[in-house]
């Protein structure tokens, strides 16, 4: 099975001893509420999915990912995992100074250790993260509402946040445990953020051919306004595999993270994520986490070529439809017909029908997925 990125699957759990002495203590502390997404953040530095980061990464990681998409340490890394603070909750802290971070309700979910804190212009980092300033890009907006200050540093989890979907919660150490168990020495990630249609299906029974397991792992958390709720992807995927998958060649799991929606560069951002689950193949079909006309379609086809040391194998797929002569679904490489005979899976097509409260055909998407989703007046992120 493939190693996690960097080597080591990281674990900032901390023991119950600590974690004792550490609450006993509480009061000691200087608290920062963090919002929702950083939780997950937490979460995901905390079980390794984001190895080997140990933390919100200080000001020369911040850097030296802008600059060249990689680690101080020369591992690659395509995107700013940062803790923005108001400079009013800064106060008097200083390097060395520990914190507590809490979600909402005040609940401790993490000790921080602060290696520095630091300014940053927000134009570069969405400029060179996103490759756009344009406010519209939903990354773009993100990061112009952040807060004055970053706060780079080691933390240590004391409660992990409580999850959406406890049983498809699965942890780079159960994925790992589990793909074992199953026998599995090659495994392939799905990455998503839809309920399935046919061409979904497709790609993933393609690349299931040539390996032991798929792995397919929706993201959970935050979406731009009209993608799908999270309880509808899951159910119908849910709904899915138990009619039309082998049930010993598949496993559905969640990937708690905001959608950055930042094309190419997130695209290397998932493949280390799903590395670290312990996949050793990804599909990347067109356009992938892109949004609008900001990326090139297969832009995160071609980022792949930059990063030849990441581990993880992408399997690409350009273009997939259901081909009337050919009677099938297809991809670009195997049939010669031309466009008139073909069926497109677009995304917006799919949702208007919905909209409409219409059902999609069964030569788009699978009736018994199409029901699922009709189960609900608005099925969309609102």
């Amino acid at each position: 099975m493939i190693g996690p990125h960097g080597g080591n699957l990281i674990n900032k759990q901390l023991p119950l001893i600590e974690k004792e002495r550490i609450l006993n203590e509480i009061n000691e502390f200087t608290r920062i509420q963090v919002r929702l997404e950083t939780l997950k953040v937490i979460k995901n530095i905390s079980f390794g999915v984001f190895s080997p980061l140990e933390g919100f990464m200080n000001e020369n990681d911040y850097h030296y990912v802008l600059d060249t998409m990689y680690l101080e340490n020369n591992l690659a890394w395509p995107i700013p995992i940062t803790l923005d603070v108001d400079e009013k909750d800064i106060g008097n802290l200083k390097s060395d100074d520990k914190i507590i971070l809490t979600d909402s309700k005040t609940t401790p979910i993490a000790l921080m250790n602060i290696d520095d804190i630091y300014n940053y212009d927000k134009k570069e980092y969405a400029e060179k993260t996103f490759g756009t300033l344009d406010k519209m890009h939903p990354g773009v907006n993100a990061v112009f509402n952040y807060k004055e200050k970053l706060i780079g540093g080691e933390i240590f989890l004391i409660n992990p946040p409580k999850t959406l979907f406890p049983k498809l919660d699965l942890k780079p150490i159960e994925t790992r445990v589990l793909f074992k168990e199953k026998k599995w020495d090659k495994v392939v990630a799905f990455q998503t953020r839809n309920p399935p249609h046919l061409g979904h299906e497709y790609i993933q029974k393609a690349g299931l051919t040539y390996v032991d397991g798929l792995f397919i792992n929706p993201v959970i958390g935050k979406k731009k306004i009209g993608d799908f709720l999270d309880k509808v992807i899951i159910k119908a995927y849910q709904r899915l595999i138990d009619v039309y998958y082998p049930p010993n060649r598949v496993v559905l799991s969640t990937f708690e993270t905001e959608m950055r929606y930042a094309g190419p560069k997130e695209a290397i951002f998932h493949a280390i994520a799903r590395k670290n689950f312990g996949c050793d193949h990804i599909i990347i079909g067109r356009d992938h986490a892109g949004v609008g006309d900001y990326y090139g379609p297969y832009d995160a086809h071609k980022i792949f070529e930059k990063f030849p040391d990441l581990g993880i194998e992408p399997i690409f797929f350009k273009s997939f439809s259901k081909c009337n002569r050919c009677g099938s679904i297809v991809n670009d490489k195997i049939c010669p017909h031309s466009n008139e005979d073909h069926i497109f899976f677009r995304g917006t097509k799919i949702r208007d029908m919905i909209t409409a409260g219409k059902e999609p055909t069964p030569d788009i998407m699978r009736p018994e997925v199409a029901k699922v989703i009709l189960e609900y007046s608005n099925p969309f992120v609102s």
